[in-house]
């Protein structure tokens, strides 16, 4: 199993859209080709991510989801209609992919950006490097843990 942080903005897409599902739903619209590969070559079900808000104050981690589907065609890259759509991708060789999450978790209270910079163990973590821009990122064992035990502190 593998752990991922995906970063989305709340009022896009937030923890509660994804509650009100009552099961997977696509997460589309990531136009990455760093995280197009992820969804390709590295998620798998059954894997964790966290649901991170960005954007939002706070911007942190409201929760957790699991991966049900891999990555896929995203239709939205063919509907001229929608904000994702990409005119140069072909119907026959896709270029975006997305995967199918499902809700897990809502922490009582986001775990800030600020926070996590403060977690001894968290130093390496990806979304605390400087620069680092990519909505999908890999988390290891050891920082899920961390971020699991700040979350129980406040269920």
């Amino acid at each position: 199993m593998r752990y991922w942080l995906m970063k989305s903005e709340p009022d896009t897409y937030g923890i509660d859209e994804l509650i009100a599902k009552c099961g997977p739903d696509i997460w589309e619209g990531c136009r990455n080709y760093t995280v197009r590969n992820h969804f390709r070559d590295d998620f798998k079900p059954g894997d964790l991510a966290f649901f991170y808000h960005s954007n939002a104050t706070p911007s942190g981690i409201a929760g957790t989801m699991r991966i049900t589907k891999p990555g896929y065609p995203d239709p939205t890259q063919f509907d001229p209609k929608s904000k994702y759509y990409d005119p140069k991708a072909p119907v026959d060789n896709p270029r975006w992919l997305a995967p199918d999450v499902e809700f897990v978790e809502k922490f009582a209270r986001v775990i800030s950006l600020q926070e996590l910079r403060e977690t001894p163990g968290l130093e390496e973590m990806h979304v605390l490097r400087k620069g680092q821009r990519l909505s999908v990122m890999p988390v290891t064992e050891s920082e899920w843990n961390i971020i699991m035990k700040l979350a129980s502190k406040y269920q």
